[in-house]
């Protein structure tokens, strides 16, 4: 009896804890490090716009506001002086707005199609039409400008949202067609083929077979053009015209001002809300844009 008593003690079933390792804790602390690289200047310009200047004078950059007021940031949307006007910088939001909607519909728009032209439909020279839509891609913009200021004023487009809004979309094609080729070549070709076989043409297949798959790669495009057409500020400056400044440009004539004191807080807080927009985006459909590059929005 008292061998069977003292019996070894039953181990727990199921898989042992791993043990943190040397590697695990380096990629933590780089994870740390680049938060902390990234969240600190956003920390400083949210503090440093709810101060009033007296406080920023103190030269305490990292101090929490000892009295807290939105005051900077009221001046800013509505006071602040971008050049000769002192309207703040909404009237570059709904600019930027503007610009913003046709130009991410009309280049998504267009380089879904030429995707999908290029991956299923492969016209005649479709490689030449590739190479020559992946080498613009990769030129710098300002070799193009002074064409393009050419090309629009010929045409009364110069110093128009519509003119900056073309310029947007054809300098936008380039990396949508590539997003949209790689997509499409990962779908099954049997589903084109049978497509086909069905009886559909160019549109039929595209808007009821192909469009409907293309909801993970969209929004890819989608966060891509927003992001980068809501943060230019070179095309804006130079095809929108004065009337027509998006909010990039306001904001640099806001930081920019050569008159009077310069107003940290009111600086800090018409950057905040430039931002808003692209961090947004960014928030809210991060598991969307890693869901479509995970399903091919960057392979080929």
């Amino acid at each position: 009896m008292a061998s069977l008593t003292a019996s070894a003690p039953i181990e727990p079933s199921g898989p042992r804890p791993k043990r943190i390792g040397p590697a695990r804790y380096g990629v933590y602390a780089f994870l740390i490090i680049s938060a902390l690289f990234f969240l600190i200047p956003l920390y400083v310009m949210i503090v440093t716009s709810l101060k009033p200047m007296d406080e920023i004078r103190l030269g305490n950059l990292f101090a929490l506001p000892m009295s807290p007021s939105f005051d900077a940031w009221v001046k800013a949307w509505s006071q602040a002086c971008t050049g000769l006007n002192c309207n703040g910088i909404h009237v570059g939001m709904l600019n930027s707005i503007k610009i913003l909607v046709p130009s991410v519909i009309l280049s998504i728009a267009v380089g879904s199609v030429t995707g999908y032209a290029l991956s299923f439909w492969r016209p005649k020279g479709a490689n030449v039409l590739f190479g020559v839509l992946l080498l613009g891609a990769f030129i710098p913009y300002q070799v193009f400008l002074y064409p393009l200021v050419r090309i629009l004023s010929m045409v009364s487009l110069y110093n128009s949202i519509p003119g900056v809004v073309f310029v947007h979309t054809i300098f936008g094609l380039p990396l949508m067609t590539l997003l949209f080729r790689n997509f499409y070549a990962g779908i099954p070709i049997d589903l084109f083929k049978a497509a086909r076989v069905d009886g559909g043409g160019f549109w039929a297949i595209f808007l009821r077979l192909m469009l409907p798959l293309s909801t993970p790669i969209i929004v890819v495009a989608a966060i891509l053009q927003i992001t980068g057409i809501w943060n230019d500020f070179l095309f804006g400056l130079i095809f929108a015209g004065r009337e027509n400044f998006p909010m990039t440009v306001q904001l640099n004539n806001v930081v920019n001002s050569s008159f009077g004191e310069k107003e940290y807080n009111v600086n800090m807080a018409a950057t905040i809300l430039t931002a808003l927009v692209p961090l947004f985006v960014y928030f809210v459909s991060g598991r969307w844009f890693v869901r479509g590059i995970a399903s091919g929005a960057v392979k080929g």
